[in-house]
Parts: structure tokens; C-alpha cells; sequence
């Protein structure tokens, strides 16, 4: 396994410690949201990190293409949805669940996209968008204005919703291209 791959494995190898941090949190220990921000950050950085050691290492890997997208939805799914459990119990600043709907339903539709394309073209290769990387980038902000438990959380989510149907419907235009065996551009 490349460096970058090992990267992108370490990013899901730390969802299980980010969720015990949160679910074992309460206000006696607050150390613990503490931990788990440490730990949300380190797969933050590991998702910069894995694709600049990908670049400037030359590592294209047959699955790197498919860990780094994977290992984001697990973070950021498995996060969403921890943080919704936890609610109140973090503190004042709490998740709705329509914002986590919104994230899980952008994600599933776009997994089974990808998943249908590869049955009907027998291949797909997995090219992340511009608003794809910046919707990731604001679902993870999001995540660290929770877990700091800023008064302003809710412009991050507000924002991060819009990004993700914007993502979500320019990632489902490209892939009824590709269904109907069109170039995508």
C-alpha cells in the first residue's frame, strides 16, 4: 500500500475513536470533546495530506481514487451522525436532523450513482468536482464549529446545506451524462 493510501486508511481508522470521544463525552469530561476535536482535525489534515503525498509522490494507485472519497463519507458521515445522537448533551449549539438528511442523502445518492455507472459502463473513474471539495470542506468546518460549540454554528450548517444539494445536483447532471455514455465536461 502507497503513502497516500496509508493516509486515506488512517483517516477511517480514527472514526471509531472520534465516536467513543463523543459518545462518552459530558460536561465532567470535557476533555473528551476535546479529544475528539484532536482527532476530527487529524482526519482533516490527513485529507489534505493524502492527496498533496499522492501528487507530489507520483502515487496513482487503482485505489486511492477509491479509499480517499470513501474514507471522507465514512468520517463525515459517521460524524454527522454522532453528533446528531449526542445532541443537547455537547452543549447548547445542537444539529438538526435536516441538516444531517441532507448530507446522508447527497452521499447515498451519489454512491448509487457511482455504483450504477460502473454496472452499466464497467468502469468509473472517480473525479472529484470543485463544489464537491469545497462542500467537503464546509461540512468539516461545520463539524469543528459544533464541536467548539460557536454561537454562529448554524451559518456553517445553513451553508454547508446549500453547498451539498449544489454538489449533489452537479455531481447527479455528470452522471446522467455518463449513463447516457456522454462526455462529461
Amino acid at each position: 500500500m502507497r503513502y497516500a493510501n496509508k493516509i486515506s486508511a488512517l483517516r477511517i481508522i480514527t472514526i471509531p475513536f472520534f465516536i467513543f470521544a463523543v459518545i462518552n463525552y459530558d460536561p465532567e469530561h470535557e476533555y473528551l470533546r476535546l479529544v475528539a476535536l484532536a482527532i476530527f482535525l487529524l482526519a482533516v489534515i490527513s485529507d489534505a495530506l493524502d492527496g498533496m503525498v499522492a501528487r507530489l509522490k507520483k502515487e496513482n494507485t487503482t485505489l486511492g481514487p477509491i479509499i480517499d472519497p470513501l474514507a471522507d463519507k465514512l468520517l463525515l458521515l459517521s460524524t454527522y451522525i454522532t453528533l446528531y445522537i449526542k445532541g443537547r448533551a455537547l452543549g447548547d449549539i445542537i444539529l438538526p436532523l435536516w441538516v444531517v438528511i441532507v448530507v446522508i442523502a447527497r452521499d447515498l445518492i451519489i454512491s448509487f450513482g457511482t455504483f450504477l455507472i460502473f454496472v452499466v459502463r464497467q468502469h468509473v473513474k472517480i473525479i472529484p468536482t470543485s463544489w464537491g471539495k469545497l462542500t467537503t470542506g464546509l461540512q468539516m468546518a461545520t463539524i469543528v464549529s459544533l464541536l467548539l460549540q460557536f454561537e454562529i454554528s448554524f451559518i456553517f450548517w445553513t451553508i454547508t446545506v446549500i453547498l451539498t444539494l449544489i454538489s449533489g445536483f452537479d455531481y447527479m447532471r455528470k452522471g446522467l451524462k455518463l449513463l447516457l455514455f456522454e462526455d462529461v465536461k
